[in-house]
């Protein structure tokens, strides 16, 4: 089932998710539904808070990016051809590698796209959708979607890592958003 976006603004996007336990209510549907929610978005990743859930689960493919990139971008990124991947109670063991930047978009803020600074590499420990706990390393494009959709995990979006001046030049954007005034390819949700 496609499930409606949260939109910037609601309180959710702001709060830390809770950690869950393998008898969480039809998590198995929840994952299958997240999945058909993010396609449908056109997004290569989606966490929990942006589908109205306070917990701590994301889900990402970036081997869209990798199949749908031009030829002369083939072979520039480390992690190519991509991970598809769900992520329970993640928590980030390190962070290493130079800081680059990347052009990000957000399902919950649509028609805002920004360049942000991220690391290269991030060790996560995490459980998979099996409950099976991983401790692994990821770079690249990949490392960059899994530390998007930490973020919103943490209660954070990735417009709070632009500089004071830009966030103030996007605030009637953002105030737009807020208000339902913006409209996106998908079905959301826009805080009361």
């Amino acid at each position: 089932m496609i499930l409606p976006i949260v939109a910037y603004g609601a309180d959710i996007l702001r709060k830390e998710g809770r950690e869950i336990t393998p008898d969480y209510p039809n998590l198995a549907k929840l994952i299958e539904d997240m999945w058909e929610t993010m396609y449908a978005s056109n997004g290569v990743g989606l966490a929990a808070p942006q589908i109205n859930k306070d917990i701590r689960l994301f889900v990402i493919d970036s081997a869209q990016i990798f199949e749908n990139q031009e030829e002369d971008e083939k072979g520039k990124y480390p992690d190519e051809p991509g991970v598809k991947q769900a992520f329970i109670n993640a928590r980030i063991k390190e962070l290493d590698g130079e800081e680059w930047a990347y052009n990000e978009g957000c399902l919950s803020i649509p028609k805002i796209r920004e360049d942000v600074m991220r690391k290269e590499t991030v060790t996560l420990t995490y459980v998979d959708e099996n409950f099976v706990p991983h401790e692994k390393t990821f770079n690249g494009i990949t490392a960059r979607i899994i530390l998007h959709e930490y973020d919103h995990i943490e209660g954070k979006l990735f417009i709070d890592y632009l500089k004071p001046f830009k966030r103030k030049l996007l605030r009637g954007k953002l105030d737009d958003i807020s208000k339902g005034k913006v409209r996106a390819d998908y079905k959301m949700i826009f805080p009361k």
